[in-house]
């Protein structure tokens, strides 16, 4: 008696079945959001596909989007993401828009940005002309970890791909010459804002761009701060100070973006907005790390 072989259609069924019963076995949000999901290991899922790798990843891009889109607050639920894009990614190495989705949404701690930066490196072997790739790697090395150098030479590479922005090699270099400052952060994050096509982020990226221009003000007052010493021989007690008086450092104070006034901070001094209360620093998030 012969073996029976399955015929290409019946193959095709037994994947769809498979998938179907892997799909029960997620639970849907918000659960998923809660951190309760299953999420097999990306080598038993891409056994599991049965060939079919393109429908398996879908399966769970699906899970990871539905997460991120129901989510009150997504980037809390990094580790959940960043499980479901590596199985994503494992499955069907050749999908485009999960490794830089990963980048975009895992920002929350330390080890998130670790994952969202391993996912992107894997995408340089199925997609090694996509310059955004390259470019969200050099973003999370300079802004989040600190890692100028490293950064630098990833937005070099970019540079030189088909498609990048002029003045990438312009911010490699800078970051190269240890000269990253405001221009660079805002110039990335300007960049990420105008490829993400999500509200939400777009917000989280303005209020970026919002808080840079707080701190390129606040040191209009700094250096106006240091010409009241050398006129006065003193210290302001109150930013107010340098437009008061018979010898006015400033005719008017620059407007704080969001209204808020400037007030000096009673731990440090300085001069900070009322409504952050702090100054910015490049470094924003690994100073948190």
């Amino acid at each position: 008696m012969s073996r029976r072989r399955f015929t290409a259609p019946g193959v095709l069924v037994v994947a769809i079945l498979a998938a179907g019963w892997l799909h029960r076995g997620i639970p849907a949000p918000p659960r998923s959001a809660l951190g309760e999901a299953f999420v097999p290991r990306p080598e038993v899922a891409r056994l599991a596909s049965l060939g079919f790798r393109t429908l398996m990843a879908d399966i769970y891009w699906l899970q990871a989007v539905q997460i991120a889109g129901g989510a009150t607050n997504p980037e809390k639920y990094g580790k959940v993401l960043g499980r479901y894009i590596d199985v994503v990614t494992t499955v069907d190495p050749w999908v485009d828009h999960p490794y830089r989705f990963a980048a975009v949404w895992l920002i929350d701690n330390e080890t998130d940005v670790r994952q969202a930066n391993r996912l992107l490196r894997r995408s340089f072997s199925t997609h090694p002309d996509d310059w955004r790739n390259r470019f969200y790697l050099g973003f999370n090395l300079f802004h989040y970890l600190s890692k100028d150098q490293e950064a630098s030479k990833q937005l070099a590479i970019a540079a030189r791909l088909p498609g990048s922005p002029d003045y990438l090699m312009g911010l490699a270099a800078r970051l190269n010459a240890g000269h990253a400052g405001l221009d660079v952060s805002e110039n990335m994050i300007v960049e990420m804002r105008n490829a993400t096509r999500d509200e939400r982020r777009r917000a989280g990226y303005d209020a970026m761009l919002q808080e840079i221009e707080t701190e390129r003000r606040a040191r209009i007052l700094d250096r106006a701060r240091a010409e009241y010493r050398k006129r006065h021989g003193r210290d302001i007690t109150r930013v107010e100070d340098l437009v008061d008086g018979a010898r006015p450092v400033l005719r008017k104070l620059p407007q704080e973006p969001n209204h808020a006034g400037w007030v000096l901070d009673e731990k440090t001094g300085k001069i900070v907005s009322g409504r952050y209360h702090h100054r910015y620093r490049v470094y924003t998030q690994a100073s948190k790390y």
